[in-house]
């Protein structure tokens, strides 16, 4: 676990909260994104896992089934890849990436479910429904770097210009990338500093 995540609250089990996860009383609603959270780290280039400053240079995320599969055939085919379309998925550390793609059920594994919907359900979050399966092939991508507009409802982004892409079927295949990554950096979030 990076430094930096594990310095963060804790549930009642003693899991990590990620920066933009929304509290309720005393229970963080982990399937859920904070609107204010999320703009802050977007204007101030926080990671949205550990709250800690993204250092200039790449970002990373994790990609669901969708994206990874149009990113690996763009990257197979030596096309440029551009997400045009705009997502509600913060950027973050390396480190930290590669550290949720693990821990977070849903993104670790391709049958694993949504265990909640979409708060209200738009365009960009109709298929955030209960039960859906995440799909076979998952990645943590970097990019060069991030667009993002701060709307009424909503913080969106735009990734630009793949720089790694890291897929995989069932997300422990990262913990040796993981580890690295995390002696590289002495433990930290890949250089982040406090806020």
């Amino acid at each position: 676990m990076p430094a930096s995540v594990e310095a963060r609250p804790r549930d009642s089990r003693g899991y990590p909260v990620p920066a933009i996860t929304p509290w309720e009383g005393d229970a963080p609603q982990f399937a859920l994104t904070d609107y204010g959270r999320s703009a802050e780290c977007a204007r101030n280039r926080l990671c949205s896992v550990c709250d800690t400053l993204i250092p200039k240079g790449p970002v990373w995320r994790v990609v669901g089934a969708a994206e990874s599969s149009a990113i690996r055939d763009a990257l197979t085919a030596g096309r440029p890849y551009r997400n045009l379309a705009p997502t509600l998925e913060a950027p973050g550390h390396r480190a930290c990436m590669l550290y949720a793609s693990m821990v977070c059920p849903y993104l670790a594994r391709p049958n694993a479910r949504r265990g909640t919907s979409a708060e209200t359900p738009d365009d960009m979050t109709a298929h955030v429904v209960r039960g859906a399966v995440r799909g076979q092939l998952g990645a943590v991508v970097g990019f060069a770097d991030y667009e993002f507009a701060v709307t009424k409802s909503q913080v969106l982004f735009r990734f630009l210009d793949v720089v790694e892409f890291l897929p995989h079927d069932t997300a422990d295949e990262h913990l040796a990338a993981l580890r690295a990554e995390l002696a590289r950096s002495d433990g930290r979030s890949g250089g982040g500093q406090p806020r």
